[in-house]
């Protein structure tokens, strides 16, 4: 950035990129993982644009449609048992771009 650009930026006339990029929505992930649980199977969800809150109150939710325990860790929501179809299809309800990965 020249010496220009920066006291355009300081005036306010100049937008940096960060807020585009910000607003654009990466896909919602829903994918099943049995790593690291004695073989029991989660359905995770990632890359949801929620506080920790909200990821609280949606993994909540989630939850009772699926009728299964869950819980938040890491920033993404882990709900047991293998339900992707299930949430993705909620997700989607939602307005969230959903999609199934892996296998």
């Amino acid at each position: 950035m020249n010496i220009d650009a920066k006291r355009r930026a300081l005036a306010g006339t100049l937008r940096s990129a960060a807020p585009a990029a910000a607003n654009r929505t990466a896909p919602v992930r829903v994918e099943r993982q049995v790593a690291g649980r004695g073989g029991k199977g989660v359905s995770v969800i990632t890359g949801l644009p929620l506080p920790p809150a909200g990821l609280e109150t949606l993994a909540a939710e989630l939850k009772k449609t699926c009728g299964c325990g869950g819980t938040v860790r890491n920033g993404t929501i882990e709900i047991q048992g293998d339900h992707r179809d299930r949430l993705v299809a909620e997700l989607i309800r939602r307005g969230y771009a959903a999609k199934r990965s892996g296998g």
